[in-house]
């Protein structure tokens, strides 16, 4: 019987952790994860906007990668299969790459800052001015954070299983 549940376990039909309605831990954390995903992006390009952060291509590059996976999120949500969450996929490593790129981005721009001001400054006073600056050096790691929820919801994502099969 143990042998039993646990092939049922593997191909996704274990059904002792359910809850109300039929609903498994990890489908209620997967749709967890996409409810954050949303709010985090339609949040962040909302601010974004706000902030005017449209003043050379680069501060472009997160308001489309943002718009782009809003759009990929709506299409999943009307038409899931195994292709929405492959570009969701890839659109969350946008975000981590654009994250990364866009915390140097804004560390450099305030060092450039800081040496303007002050030529003289160097070492560990430049570090702390430059990461607490005028430009929020740390605030591009909010791209990171949404391509990680994204890319922790699409782990092992039962459409993309599915579609390995035929």
């Amino acid at each position: 019987m143990a042998y039993f549940t646990e092939r049922q376990r593997l191909q996704g039909k274990d059904t002792s952790h359910s809850l109300p309605g039929g609903l498994s831990s990890l489908e209620l954390l997967r749709r967890l994860l996409f409810g954050t995903l949303a709010l985090s992006l339609v949040g962040t390009e909302a601010e974004l906007l706000l902030l005017g952060h449209f003043e050379d291509w680069t501060q472009y590059l997160p308001l489309v990668i943002l718009a782009l996976a809003i759009v990929a999120q709506l299409w999943h949500l009307l038409s899931a299969t195994a292709a929405t969450v492959r570009v969701i996929q890839g659109l969350m490593w946008l975000c981590v790459g654009s994250g990364a790129v866009g915390v140097f981005l804004h560390y450099r721009g305030n060092v450039e800052f800081e040496l303007e001001v002050t030529p003289s400054m160097a070492g560990l006073e430049l570090l702390k001015a430059a990461a607490t600056g005028a430009t929020p050096a740390l605030a591009p790691g909010a791209m990171v954070q949404i391509g990680l929820i994204g890319l922790a919801w699409s782990l092992r994502h039962p459409l993309l299983r599915s579609s390995t099969k035929s």
